[in-house]
């Protein structure tokens, strides 16, 4: 079917235009475009932008804060403790059901491509990969959707892990995850990595890893992770999450770790809402803001991202999700807030996200996919300023959702009849 979408904005460039949209690909990129389609949409003015990208996102953990116990310690640790009584009670079925709006309100709110990482663990099994390999099946067609095998537990420190990782990869797996900061010991640590790597190679798939998510400053897995994706030839398709401690290395050490991350071209994740709070909660007097280096690993050239990561789970109240929404927090936080860094912030939810997931055909020239949104916002400065919805969202070509907002003021005089 052939559509256009009429009256769009486009990011660095001047004027109004229209869409044409073929099938699942963008036709045309015009001024005005004469033709008639079989279906035309109004775009009103608004931001016409490639799908957000939300490339981190706990599924099997979220929504379970509407019936957990409270996290007395406010820890990371008891976060996770706190999750054990529901894995061992989770059914493929609870998940996806209690997923699924989360999945439903991320497309409304603009998303056309997210990552979920499932537990892997010797406390739920592979019930949580079960289940959001049947999240994605009840998606498929409305958004890109990869499955990320997540040892949760570590892998050394929860004996058997190991092995549930590859029948997680075989079940259909898209990513292969790792947690190995977590892990006990240095020497563990590198067996960590060293086994994922082995795996992904295996099976022919990407690595995903939660790397020092601590204000630990002897916390040194992105180090080896960055050594050891050049050594495996791997550049490109390794990504890292977190990365909290090297803030709070020294400047030097600092610096040549993040001279390794570009060499290694690994992408680099802020989930920028959640070390806000989760770290730094032991300073005393100036308070860490938890977040990663953004602003010099932008600097030295690698890809750097924000992501969801948690929605009303043990490690987070809340969360819409709303890929917007975390691009404004990353504003506030990494102290993004010129011009041209509000057009790199929205980078970090777009085009970096999905240089970091390989999405092909990504963009909003002639030939690439129509995943498309329209913000109800002239501008990327008014969209993260006013979290605006999303006027029309479109998979593939399809259109699947439109919001809108009307407000009503009543003046006095229509208050008093007068």
């Amino acid at each position: 079917m052939k559509q256009i979408i009429r009256n769009v904005r486009l990011r660095g460039r001047e004027g109004s235009f229209d869409v044409a949209v073929d099938g699942d690909r963008i036709a045309a990129v015009e001024p005005e475009i004469a033709d008639s389609a079989d279906r035309e949409h109004d775009g009103g003015g608004g931001l016409l932008v490639p799908g957000l990208v939300n490339a981190h996102q706990h599924l099997d953990k979220c929504m379970l804060g509407d019936v957990m116990r409270q996290n007395e310690s406010q820890t990371l640790q008891e976060a996770i403790e706190i999750t054990w009584d529901h894995k061992r009670s989770y059914t493929v079925e609870e998940i996806a059901d209690r997923a699924a709006p989360v999945v439903e309100a991320a497309i409304v709110n603009g998303t056309t491509a997210i990552r979920g990482f499932a537990d892997v663990d010797t406390v739920g099994g592979l019930v949580p990969v079960q289940g959001l390999l049947e999240l994605k099946r009840r998606f498929e067609g409305m958004i890109t959707f990869e499955v990320v095998a997540f040892p949760q537990e570590a892998i050394i420190r929860d004996p058997g892990c190991d092995k549930l990782m590859e029948e997680a990869m075989d079940l259909g797996c898209d990513v292969v995850g790792g947690l190995p900061w977590y892990e006990r010991l240095d020497r563990h640590v590198e067996e960590h990595i060293d086994f994922c790597f082995d795996l992904a190679k295996r099976t022919g798939r990407d690595v995903h890893m939660l790397a020092d998510d601590t204000d630990d400053p002897y916390s040194r897995s992105l180090e080896y992770l960055a050594v050891r994706t050049i050594e495996e030839g791997y550049q490109g398709r390794v990504s890292a999450s977190h990365c909290g401690a090297l803030a709070a290395y020294d400047d030097n050490h600092a610096a040549r770790v993040i001279g390794y991350v570009r060499d290694a071209g690994i992408s680099i994740m802020s989930n920028t809402q959640i070390s806000l709070v989760l770290d730094g909660r032991g300073d005393r007097g100036l308070v860490r803001r938890g977040i990663t280096r953004v602003r010099e690993l932008l600097d030295a050239g690698v890809n750097v991202l924000s992501a969801q990561d948690d929605v009303n789970d043990p490690y987070y109240p809340f969360g819409k999700p709303d890929q917007i929404e975390v691009g404004q927090y990353t504003a506030h936080v990494a102290q993004l807030t010129y011009l041209p860094e509000l057009e790199t912030v929205f980078d970090m939810i777009t085009y970096n996200a999905a240089r970091a997931m390989r999405l092909d055909g990504y963009g909003v020239e002639p030939g690439d996919r129509a995943d498309l949104v329209v913000i109800d916002a002239p501008t990327v400065r008014e969209a993260l300023r006013l979290v605006p919805p999303r006027r029309l969202v479109f998979y593939g070509g399809r259109l699947m959702a439109e919001s809108r907002l009307e407000s009503t003021l009543h003046t006095g005089a229509e208050v008093s009849g007068g």
